[in-house]
C-alpha cells in the first residue's frame, strides 16, 4: 500500500478470523515497526508475541480474575480517568461500537461480554505484549518511544492485510501475563496489541472513529 492508504484506511479491529498468522510475517512487521524513532536511539522496547496455548491461558486467567473482582494490576502508570472533551470522545466511540454491534444500553449481559472481549485479547489469534527495560521506568521519553513503535507496528500490520487494536485490558492482570508469556523481571509490561486477520463480517470492524480537525489541533506560528 501507499503510505496514505495505510494511514487513512487503518481501523481498530476487534473481531478476527480463526486463522493463524505466520511467524515470518510477524517478524517482517516487527522489523518495519522498529524503524520508529526513539530518544537518542535508546530503542527501549521489546515485543512478546504470543499465540496458541499460552495465549489461551492468559485469556482464561484475565477473565477469571476480573470476574472474581481481583483489582487491576497494570504495571505502567494509569493516570486519572478522562474528563471533559476527552471523556466525550471516549463515550462517543463506545456508542458507535455498541450501535454497530446492536448492543442496547440496558443489555448488561451483552455489555459485560463486550468488556470481557478486551480481557480475552479480543479473541485474536496473536497478542503482542509491548514491554520496556525497567531501568528506564522513570523516563518519560521511554513511554513516548514505545508509543511510537506501537503505532508503527499497527500501521505495518495493516499494510500487510492484518488488523490490530491497541488495548490496556489485556494487561490489567499483569501477573497472569508475566507468568504465561515468561516476561523477564527486568522488563515493565506496558501495552497489549491484538493482531490477526480482520473478520469483515464483524460489525464493529467497520467503525471509523471521528477525528479532530487540523484547525482544532494545530496552531501555525510565524507563517503570516
Amino acid at each position: 500500500m501507499e503510505f496514505d492508504e495505510v494511514v487513512l484506511g487503518r481501523r481498530s479491529i476487534r473481531g478476527y478470523l480463526d486463522k493463524p498468522v505466520p511467524r515470518e510475517l510477524i517478524e517482517e512487521i516487527v522489523a518495519l515497526a522498529m524503524r520508529a524513532p526513539s530518544s537518542m536511539n535508546s530503542q527501549p522496547w521489546y515485543f512478546h508475541v504470543i499465540t496458541g496455548a499460552p495465549l489461551n491461558l492468559i485469556r482464561a486467567g484475565n477473565t477469571e480474575r476480573n470476574l472474581a473482582g481481583i483489582p487491576h494490576s497494570r504495571e505502567f502508570r494509569t493516570g486519572r480517568a478522562f474528563e471533559g472533551v476527552h471523556r466525550e470522545r471516549q463515550v462517543d466511540v463506545a456508542k458507535q461500537l455498541f450501535a454497530a454491534q446492536g448492543i442496547a444500553r440496558d443489555d448488561k449481559d451483552a455489555r459485560t461480554d463486550w468488556v470481557l472481549r478486551g480481557f480475552r485479547q479480543f479473541d485474536a489469534p496473536v497478542c503482542v505484549i509491548v514491554t520496556y527495560d525497567r531501568q528506564l521506568a522513570d523516563s518519560d521519553d521511554t513511554a513516548f518511544d514505545c508509543g511510537a513503535v506501537t503505532t508503527a507496528l499497527v500501521n505495518a500490520a495493516w499494510s500487510r492485510g492484518l488488523g490490530c487494536v491497541i488495548n490496556s485490558q489485556g494487561i490489567m492482570q499483569s501477573p497472569v501475563v508475566r507468568e504465561y508469556a515468561a516476561i523477564p523481571d527486568d522488563q515493565v509490561i506496558m501495552k497489549a496489541v491484538a493482531l490477526g486477520w480482520p473478520d469483515e463480517t464483524f460489525p464493529a470492524n467497520a467503525v471509523v472513529s471521528e477525528r479532530k480537525s487540523v484547525k482544532d489541533a494545530v496552531r501555525f506560528v510565524g507563517f503570516d
